[in-house]
């Protein structure tokens, strides 16, 4: 088939719809949040494809693979294997790097194990095992007619013959062993620079000395090959697989030359283990670091949780640990000899010198130190409450023996061109990949690794288009973002070479520049290209202009929406009138709308003055950033932006943010901070889930829940019966299903897979007893509340005013499709970033706050976008200052100030490109972001 069709399509808000989606093309679902586009690609297709290729697999592979049901749709036909790449990272593994989850890193092993060279620990020459030929090779590389000799050395002969003859007298083993040199032909030796002849002169030697048995004498002529190979396989046999050549030099200097048959430092005679790939693995015994077990870092005595605020002094509780009763005696202590020192306990500790904060670390014989303390505290660790007290105030820092390369010291021996395998796992992959482009290896080598190598090149080559070059190979996969996660899965699976595959992404292009977009379409181009159907939920522009087929979901979120608006081509969606029945109105695409110019998201009706009061931030030097100033004028909308790898995250979140909650301390990543005395706090408003459980929702995170049940607590019923609000609650023993406690789903442990959720038998899925459901506020349970979306519950509730105030909040940041008791687990980054800017909406009684987002547009239509500016606009109206990280134009337009990071990113970023006025950025040359604002403002 030409086409997967889909027919009947009924699953959360889909209005039984019908779609034809061409095969083998780039398709793109669009929409408004809450319209239904990721039921249709994740939870219809992707389900389907998924459960189908599954249940063809046997009873036994299927048992380690998830299990889908069936979605609710008449026929899906057509469908072939599905992918879906989510915009979640689900990785918790410490263990598991870039390098690993790409398999670059393995490729990494197999190519120093087999053309690395190990370098000897004590004189840093090369270790290797030399067979006949490479001796050979070696030795005919010299001048023709050239002298020399081959011997063995006499050590190695003298040590087995020695035990087997156990004497005692030094002469007499002198003289057994010259009688064992003479009747094995052997007639002379070399000692220094002097060749002694057994049969004529005395034979002595000192221990120390270097002893050679001379095999042969040569000069290197082709006629001489035999002769040659026949020397140095009796020194090889005769000196234990070493051997030595001996060259003739200029007045009357011999150069010795050892080799060996064993993998060994032929200076200094150390033998190593040779290089294999398990070698190179930190998730393998035989290669991992033996102190941290490969992971690059050990747990120890964190001196900043020991020391959080270093601007308060030892009396005001500086030293959190010595803040309890018991520590008393400690502080007396200090305070006897702390004049001693030049200091008081009032002195803040960020003034004190280095030699006053060693004394307070490592302590002296009249006072006991921070760490010995905690020495002393581990004696007592059997004790629960001592090991609790002890965790508070642990940290990870490198590992002391490998230095955090996580591997054995074996192992970071060996060197390709000068690099360990550590060496190129700590690069950008930006400049990994030019190191092997650019990696020049003999014939030999070549022949040996030439698919590995272009393996490597390949896989780098693909995260590179994915504008992912900035990260390095031994970055946590549990630190990236869900975006970055998604671009690594998508860059694998290019590298995998799979066809006849339908591959469902969501929203590649966030955390992307306009400037990277380019690339991360061509790779999806090159996906389909292979013979694959490339299924995309998107909201970017160019992406959708650039896609074959577009289908765009509405017309609104929620139950209003779940119905296809328009599907064609972009040609179609672009024409003058882009509907499905005529140019119905109501049924015009809103994506149409915007994509021609018809709407757009607009600028503020008026420009806010110069800020009076700036936040600023001087030296900061954290990751890539380069000692940089930055002034943050408050009460005002600030955009920091810059290309993927910049250094904008870094900066708000790992300096600025830390710095302000006291975190970090002038002089580890910034050297000042100024003017938070103008803020009264600071609050991040990132991505991350508002719960781990299905038991958060969006009316209990709302703290709306509290009235809801105070209602039904007040109905007749409920008083009769003795119900108090609590009894409402599905988080407390009472009114709840226990069988389930008020999750509505039972957990199923699974042996090989995530936790399985299934729909409690007891209440189905209700969270409460039977008996409760009985009680009803305006003829509707509490189960049939937790139902309601947010715009039916603002209808329902239109008398409640504190609850429709609050509920008021999530229908103005774009939310009111979501259902009042839907589960936190179920929400996507974008809707736990907005639930969380609701939740500050709503609470007016804060002033003076300081809000860090993250790319809030995450998930958000063009129509969108202006609902969520708006929400932006109110905070600053209120007194309070925003710092926002984003790539969308749109928003970046209506800012009051930018901070434009640069000019690339990774080593080559964490410069300040440019700042001012959306309109001042748009005359700055130098910067990528005015580059485009500038033709997105003024084409």
């Amino acid at each position: 088939m030409e086409t997967i069709t889909v027919t009947g399509a009924k699953l959360h808000n889909l209005k039984n719809i019908t779609v034809d989606i061409p095969r083998n093309q780039l398709v793109v679902i669009t929409g408004v949040s809450g319209s239904g586009k990721s039921s249709l690609a994740f939870d219809t297709l992707y389900a389907e494809g998924q459960r189908r290729y599954v249940e063809s697999l046997s009873a036994y592979a299927r048992q380690f693979l998830e299990r889908m049901d069936k979605p609710d749709v008449d026929s899906i036909q057509g469908i072939c294997p599905a992918i879906a790449i989510e915009q979640k990272n689900r990785v918790r593994n410490a263990r598991s790097t870039i390098g690993t989850t790409t398999e670059i890193h393995d490729h990494l092993r197999l190519l120093f194990a087999r053309i690395g060279t190990m370098y000897c620990e004590q004189c840093s020459k090369p270790v290797r095992k030399d067979s006949i030929d490479t001796i050979l090779e070696h030795l005919f590389a010299h001048k023709e007619g050239s002298k020399c000799m081959v011997v063995f050395p006499l050590a190695e002969k003298y040590a087995v013959e020695h035990q087997e003859w156990q004497l005692t007298d030094r002469n007499e083993e002198l003289e057994r062993l010259k009688e064992l040199l003479i009747g094995k032909g052997f007639l002379r030796v070399l000692i220094g620079n002097d060749v002694i002849y057994l049969e004529d002169e005395q034979f002595h030697f000192h221990d120390e000395q270097d002893v050679f048995v001379i095999v042969d004498r040569l000069v290197f002529k082709e006629q001489n090959r035999q002769r040659i190979v026949d020397a140095l396989e009796t020194a090889y046999q005769e000196g234990n697989n070493r051997l030595a050549v001996v060259f003739f030099r200029e007045a009357g200097e011999l150069e010795i030359q050892r080799f060996s048959r064993i993998f060994e430092c032929s200076q200094c005679g150390i033998t190593y283990v040779e290089p294999e790939p398990k070698l190179f693995s930190f998730n393998n015994p035989y290669g991992a670091c033996p102190e941290c077990h490969g992971f690059g870092d050990k747990m120890t005595w964190d001196l900043d949780r020991i020391i959080p605020n270093w601007k308060k002094s030892i009396r005001d509780g500086g030293i959190l640990p010595w803040t309890t009763p018991k520590s008393r005696g400690i502080i007396r202590q200090l305070e006897r000899i702390a004049p001693d020192y030049g200091f008081t306990l009032d002195t803040p500790l960020e003034e004190l010198s280095p030699q006053q904060l060693t004394l307070l670390v490592e302590g002296s014989n009249e006072f006991i130190g921070i760490y010995p303390f905690f020495d002393y505290l581990e004696e007592k660790k059997y004790k629960m409450h001592v090991r609790v007290f002890m965790s508070k105030f642990r940290g990870y820092t490198p590992c002391p023996l490998c230095k955090g390369s996580r591997l054995n010291s074996t192992a970071n021996l060996v060197r390709i061109k000068g690099k360990t395998i550590h060496d190129i796992s700590r690069m950008t992959i930006a400049d990994a990949r030019q190191f092997f482009e650019t990696l020049e290896l003999t014939k030999f080598e070549h022949a040996i690794v030439k698919k590995v190598l272009e393996e490597i090149r390949h896989r780098l080559q693909y995260l590179c288009n994915v504008g992912l070059g900035y990260l390095t190979l031994n970055r946590l996969s549990r630190t990236l973002s869900g975006g970055e996660m998604q671009r690594i899965h998508l860059a694998t699976s290019l590298g995998t070479s799979l066809v006849n595959s339908l591959y469902v992404l969501d929203e590649p292009s966030i955390g992307l520049h306009p400037r990277d977009n380019a690339r991360l379409i061509d790779i999806l181009k090159a996906l389909r290209d292979k013979g694959n159907t490339v299924l995309v939920v998107e909201h970017d522009a160019d992406m959708i202009r650039q896609s074959d087929y577009v289908i765009d979901m509405g017309p609104k979120a929620g139950e209003h929406g779940g119905e296809i608006i328009f599907d064609g081509t972009i040609g179609q969606l672009l024409a003058p009138i882009a509907a499905r029945d005529g140019g119905d109105p109501l049924a015009a695409s809103l994506t149409g709308q915007y994509l021609r110019g018809h709407k757009s998201v607009p600028l503020p009706k008026t420009k806010r003055p110069n800020a009076n009061t700036f936040l600023t931030l001087e030296g900061a030097s954290e990751h890539n950033l380069k000692h940089i100033n930055v002034q943050i004028p408050l009460e005002r909308f600030v955009c920091v932006t810059g290309v993927s790898g910049s250094g904008k995250s870094t900066l708000v979140y790992d300096v600025l943010y830390k710095a302000l909650q006291d975190e970090r301390r002038p002089g580890s990543s910034y050297l000042r901070l100024s003017g938070q005395e103008h803020l009264n706090g600071v609050v991040m408003v990132d991505q991350s889930p508002i719960g781990r459980t299905p038991r958060s929702n969006p009316v209990t995170y709302m703290k709306v829940f509290d009235g809801v049940r105070k209602l039904f607590s007040e109905t007749r019923l409920a008083r009769e019966r003795g119900y108090k609000p609590g009894a409402f609650s599905f988080n407390i023993a009472g009114g709840r299903c226990e069988t389930c406690e008020g999750s509505g789903q039972i957990q199923i442990e699974m042996q090989f897979l995530a936790d399985l959720y299934l729909t409690c038998e007891t209440c189905h899925g209700t969270r409460y007893k039977r008996e409760l459901l009985d009680v009803t506020y305006q003829n509707k349970t509490i189960h049939d509340v937790l139902q309601m979306t947010v715009d039916e519950a603002i209808r329902f509730f239109i008398d409640q005013r504190r609850i429709v105030n609050k509920l008021r909040m999530l229908q103005n940041v774009g939310l009111g499709y979501l259902r009042l008791g839907q589960p936190a687990t179920t929400l996507s980054g974008g809707e736990a970033q907005r639930l969380k800017l609701a939740a500050h909406l709503a609470d007016t009684r804060k002033k003076r706050i300081l809000y860090l987002f993250d790319e809030p547009t995450t998930g958000l239509h063009f129509d969108d976008i202006s609902t969520l500016l708006n929400c932006f606009y109110q905070l600053v109206d209120r007194g309070h200052s925003l710092v926002v990280i984003e790539h969308n134009l749109d928003v970046i337009k209506c800012a009051d100030y930018l901070i434009d990071l640069g000019p690339e990113g990774g080593d080559k970023g964490g410069e300040i490109v440019a700042y001012g006025t959306p309109e001042e950025i748009c005359l700055q040359k130098m910067s990528h972001t005015g580059t485009y604002l500038k033709s997105y403002l003024y084409g």
